[in-house]
């Protein structure tokens, strides 16, 4: 006869991990209420079904509680190793046991606690549809990124743009010879004029549309990773920001996990493998408690006074952020703790059982959203909650479906991925990659750490490529906010201010959406007024210089040209202190800020002739 596991049928505690336990050992052993076979097995005493389930092996032998589950999972592929230290260990016995006698004495709890944790019913948990969705947002992320840099590339990196491109790789050419190429791996050493950095704009567009139709997605995404890895090695400081490196590191992992199909759809989409999945799983981890972790040294953090000066001093607050900006000290502290524990704690929620991970997903979702509401991050909080949406197995996100749009998401047998060997190898892989990346995160949340000589020679050929990267946002907290104000004159006694698209200028201009979109000149400002005048970046005079020459490119990337004829004949920057009004300030002067002049970022200067 088949091995057969009797079981309480009215117990749901049983009723889940009989189906768990079905699952694993497919048609290897029946499972059978005792209700309706305890007849077929006089054997068994009728009250040892009420105490403990019964495991009836092939030649009859009757096994009881922990022995009988672990006798029944060693008939699951692998899964004799339960009963191994069961049978060789005598403390893991009676340990195992004395916890299943636990269990069986307050079924109604461990019901309760299993409702909890994993649910009512018990099915394969399959990521289908959450892999769907997260690979279009991951399109139309593309989409964004490129287009965004399509609208600003020629006043920021073209040729006649702030930091040409062009200049910068043949400077490092100069510096570096032949192994400029794989220093700086770019499809730019090719051709670098503005119709090859437009075209590159759009073929990336064009491939994140494929992305988000789920036409060839691996390849789509792989084409993605090129030409935006192409764009920013030539970006300069104009693409050095965190979300940049994390798009990339998402995209080159989220091509080796895309089902090779001509169009995905939902209803043919294949599971992902969970050793694949687990990659993105862990780059949500780092990504979260590094940016948690890295406050931690902060002395404005860990006051919890950070939130008072962060809503007026981030780099493009939202009007949103003004309203958050005058909530009580209490609240803002409270609010501290919150993003303490949702950036630190929760992600730890990732890896256990499936409604703990839920939990996590949607606090997770929550925080991405109060973020985007209060400040203008581009596309970085729409590409944290696209990695959340991995989190949601396939039966919770029918459950929110209405009825008529569920169906069947995938044949069950497709979701096995492989052999032994094959998955022996990308258990692997994976273990490389997570102690590689998870070594470069802690280096950039204790600076005094070393990366082991091992783990650096694995590191250090892959860096150009931003494969493995380490996060960290906002590790210390600015408390003012300097705002450099550039002004033009032509006569040097009549000053007219320069007016940027979103940064803060006119005191009276309700601060913008901007996001998804990033305007990076307006970002690099911010970046630029943190520094003393002396340490001013080199970026800053050539721009200075391009708005004393009239540039149409660069003038572009402004709200307007203050002066039309011709360019200014001199141009000096000066900084101020902002600061959000008050709501009386406010409803007084209709200023959503307030400045006092700081001093002189840069003294009048005109053209050089030779510029000229």
């Amino acid at each position: 006869m088949k091995p057969t596991l009797l079981y309480d049928r009215d117990c749901g505690f049983c009723r889940y991990w009989v189906a768990r336990w079905a699952d694993a050992t497919d048609e290897a052993v029946d499972y059978v209420p005792s209700a309706e076979a305890g007849e077929e097995f006089p054997e068994i005493a009728p009250g040892r079904f009420r105490e403990a389930v019964q495991f009836v092996d092939a030649d009859r032998t009757v096994y009881s509680g922990a022995e009988a589950v672990f006798r029944c999972l060693a008939n699951a592929p692998r899964g004799g190793k339960l009963l191994w230290c069961y049978r060789k260990s005598r403390g893991f016995r009676r340990a195992s046991e004395a916890v299943y006698g636990v269990i069986a004495s307050h079924r109604n709890a461990a019901s309760l606690l299993n409702r909890v944790l994993w649910g009512l019913t018990y099915a394969r948990p399959t990521f289908a549809l959450g892999q769907w969705a997260f690979f279009r947002n991951l399109g139309l992320i593309f989409i964004v990124a490129f287009a965004s840099l399509f609208v600003q590339f020629k006043g920021l990196i073209g040729e006649k743009g702030i930091t040409p491109a062009v200049m910068f790789l043949e400077a490092v050419r100069d510096q570096l010879g032949d192994e400029a190429y794989t220093r700086l791996p770019t499809l730019f050493w090719f051709g670098v004029s503005d119709e090859w950095l437009r075209g590159a704009c759009l073929a990336g567009t064009l491939c994140g549309a494929f992305v988000t139709a789920g036409f060839l997605t691996p390849l789509s995404l792989f084409s993605c990773w090129v030409l935006y890895l192409s764009l920013l090695n030539v970006g300069q400081d104009f693409l050095s920001f965190q979300w940049d490196i994390l798009l990339l590191e998402t995209a080159i992992l989220a091509s080796f996990i895309a089902p090779w199909q001509i169009l995905a759809r939902p209803k043919d989409e294949r599971p992902p493998s969970r050793v694949l999945l687990f990659l993105l799983w862990w780059l949500l981890f780092r990504l979260m408690v590094s940016s948690g972790a890295v406050k931690l040294p902060d002395e404005v953090w860990r006051d919890l006074t950070a939130l008072t000066y962060h809503y007026e001093t981030q780099p493009l607050p939202t009007a949103w952020g003004w309203y958050a900006h005058q909530l009580p000290l209490w609240f803002q502290k409270v609010s501290t703790v919150i993003m303490f524990v949702i950036e630190i704690g929760c992600p730890f929620l990732i890896f256990m059982t499936r409604r703990i991970r839920h939990a996590g997903g949607t606090a997770m979702i929550g925080f991405m959203l109060l973020i985007a509401i209060t400040g203008n991050y581009c596309f970085f909080n729409w590409l944290a909650i696209a990695f959340c949406l991995l989190l949601f197995d396939d039966q919770f996100v029918m459950q929110l479906l209405p009825k008529r749009a569920r169906f069947r998401v995938h044949d069950p047998n497709r979701s096995k991925h492989g052999g032994i060997w094959r998955q022996a190898i990308r258990v692997t892989i994976v273990g490389v990659l997570v102690i590689v990346s998870g070594t470069v995160a802690w280096s950039r949340i204790d600076r005094n750490f070393e990366i082991p000589p091992l783990i650096a020679k694995l590191y250090k050929p892959s860096a150009p490529y931003f494969i493995f990267n380490s996060y960290g946002l906002f590790a210390n907290m600015t408390t003012s906010r300097p705002e450099i104000v550039i002004e033009g004159s032509n006569d040097g006694a009549a000053w007219t201010e320069y007016r940027f698209r979103w940064k803060p200028g006119e005191l009276a201009r309700r601060p913008r959406w901007n996001a998804p979109h990033q305007p990076r000149l307006d970002w690099q400002m911010w970046f630029a007024a943190l520094r003393p005048p002396q340490y001013r970046p080199g970026w800053f005079d050539n721009f200075v210089v391009r708005l004393l020459q009239g540039e149409p490119s660069v003038l572009a990337l402004l709200q307007k040209d203050p002066f039309p004829e011709a360019p200014p004949t001199y141009i000096r920057a000066r900084l101020y202190d902002y600061h959000f009004t008050t709501p009386a300030e406010r409803a007084d002067t209709g200023n959503w800020w307030k400045r006092e002049l700081m001093g002189e970022y840069l003294r009048a200067v005109e053209l050089p002739e030779n510029l000229r």
